[in-house]
This record gives C-alpha cells, structure tokens and sequence, in this order.
C-alpha cells in the first residue's frame, strides 16, 4: 500500500511537468521559420523590382549614374563600376595560368578557354567547336549561306561586318595607312602590318611538326590541317573537302563558271585574284620578284624559287622508286616515266 508521502511526492512531479515551455521554443522556431521566408520573399521581390527598373531604364533611356572623368552615363551602378575601370586601371580579375589580369569577369573566363582548350560551342553541321557564341554564330553561315551585312553602294553581301568595313573602302577610297616601303596604302593598320612582312620576309608563325614558318597566323593554321588530315569545309557539287572556307570558295567557282576578276587590260577573266594578277604582269611587265644571287627578275614566286635553285644546287624532288633527287618537278616525272614505269 502507498503511504502519502508518495502519493504526494507522484502528484507534485504531474504537477511540475508542463508542457508549456516546449510548446513556447516550438512557436519561437516557427517564428523564426517564417520571418526567413518572408526575408527571402522580400529579397526576391526587390531582386524583380530592381531587373524590371533596369530594364524600365533601358528602354526610356533614362541613365542616372554618370562617370565624373568623362561624363559618360550609365543605366546601373554595376555598368558604371565597370567603366570606371578603364579610368583608375584596376583589374581585380586574374588568370590562374598566367599573369594576365581583367577588368570584367567574363572577359577573364573567355581568356581562361584558351589556357584549358575548352569550346563549349559545337557546330551541328561539321562538329567544329568554338570559344565563344559569336563565333560559332559567324560560322555557320559557312553552311547556310547567310550574308547578313549588305552594301549600300552596290548591293554586294558579306557574312562578317568586317568584311564589309574592307569592301566599303572600294566605294568611299579612305585608306589611311601608308607603307614606307613601296608607297602602297591600307584602310587598316593591322593589314599595313601584315603587309611589311613582304619586306622584311618575317615568318613569325611557326609549325611545331615540321618547323615551316609563316607571315600570317591564318596560314599557318590551314597548313597544320595538313599534318592534322582536318578538311573541316565540303562542296555540296561533288563532295570535295578543303582545309579552308576560302579554298572552298574558289573551288566551288569551277562549277558555277563564276570569273569574278576581269584584266583592266584585255577581256579576259578569271576565278582567282592571285591569277588575275599574274596575269596582268604580262602586260605591265612587272616583275616583282628578284633573285638574292644575281640581278634576274621574275614575275611569278614560283618562277623565282625555281631559278634560285641553280645558285643553291636545291633539289627537292626525289624519286620514290631509286631515291634520285631533281629541282624540278617535270623532270621527275620524266624520270619516272622513263626508268621506272613498265
């Protein structure tokens, strides 16, 4: 039997255990719970307002923060921080592969494609990858055909606003850039540059496979296709493949019959400006290209190179057959026709 002390004892621990306080903690994490989603509800709101006011801005023109070094005026606080930039010369932005730095972020992550090889943007037609959109953009209309930048002079379409830029100089003669070489003047520094090479015989592009050096980066790129087997670029004709979209270009005239460069000097035409040109030598008589060894002069590269192999003793043909070495081509096959054919 229980005395009444215990029962005394049972009743005062009933009476202690309230469950109040329990319910008073669960009441203050819900109502910490739910000021977190009404923050976070806040947050996105402003987020909303904030986009639809920039945008809101864009279209009105309205540009309310304005740079006190030049005056330039921005549509966001963030453009106008990243103007700024370009005054004070900061660059917070630094590569993880090299020293180089950026103003911009995303300038840094399209730098950092080229350090780790990655093209995220792949072609659908011929599976070539690119660096950037734009790029791949510009590329495809290899495919489609696309000229999207027109002449308002003639008429004549383009599939780059560069290529445009280099033809409006046909129409309006504003060439800026003269070469102290031989007096011959360029729209573009950039292709002044380029063309003192011819001067100078500057070859700073260099193939890693076979040490071949070139003036022009683009060339050396096509030659490593070589080494590489890449004929990126096919003629929907007769399903030919080239290494560039330019060889393409003047392949493809062969079964259009398309002649586009016309002698100012006789009636003929032809596919090519590089064989328009040595062409009309014929008659001007000029022969650009001369012998290191003795004063002769030729009109054509190749006629040169040919020639300078007399001075040199160069025999670059060699007979796969006996390994016989001669300095022209035609004389190996005259070799092989002779000795070696049954």
């Amino acid at each position: 039997m229980k005395s009444a002390k215990t029962e005394f004892i049972k009743e005062d621990k009933e009476k202690m255990r309230d469950t109040k306080p329990c319910r008073i903690k669960h009441t203050e994490d819900n109502e910490e719970q739910t000021e977190l989603i009404e923050e976070n509800e806040n947050e996105k709101e402003k987020r909303k307002s904030s986009l639809q006011n920039l945008d809101h801005k864009i279209h009105t023109g309205v540009r309310e923060y304005m740079c006190f070094a030049c005056e330039k005026t921005f549509t966001s606080a963030k453009c106008l921080k990243q103007h700024e930039r370009i005054h004070s010369g900061e660059k917070p932005y630094k590569c993880l592969h090299c020293a180089k730095r950026f103003r911009r972020s995303g300038h840094l992550k399209r730098h950092e494609m080229i350090h780790t090889g990655e093209k995220p943007h792949t072609c659908k037609q011929c599976g070539k990858s690119f660096t950037l959109k734009g790029h791949l953009t510009t590329h495809m209309r290899v495919h489609t055909g696309e000229k999207p930048f027109t002449c308002d002079q003639c008429g004549k379409g383009f599939s780059q606003l560069a290529k445009l830029k280099e033809h409006m100089n046909i129409h309006t003669r504003e060439k800026l850039y003269a070469c102290d070489q031989c007096g011959k003047i360029f729209l573009w520094a950039s292709i002044l540059t380029k063309h003192l090479r011819v001067h100078t015989k500057e070859k700073p592009y260099s193939c890693t496979l076979c040490g071949r050096s070139f003036s022009l980066l683009q060339h050396l790129k096509e030659h490593q296709k070589i080494h590489t087997g890449v004929r990126d670029y096919m003629c929907f004709e007769c399903e030919k493949t080239f290494t560039s979209a330019y060889c393409l270009k003047q392949h493809e005239r062969i079964h259009t019959g398309e002649k586009p460069y016309k002698c100012s000097h006789c009636d003929k035409r032809f596919r090519q400006l590089g064989i328009l040109k040595t062409h009309e030598r014929i008659h001007t008589g000029e022969k650009p290209y001369k012998c290191s060894h003795c004063k002769k002069k030729f009109s054509q590269l190749s006629s040169l190179k040919t020639h300078e192999r007399i001075h040199t003793g160069g025999k670059p043909y060699h007979c796969a057959e006996c390994g016989k070495h001669f300095n022209h081509l035609s004389s190996l096959h005259s070799h092989t026709k002779n000795k070696h054919s049954k």
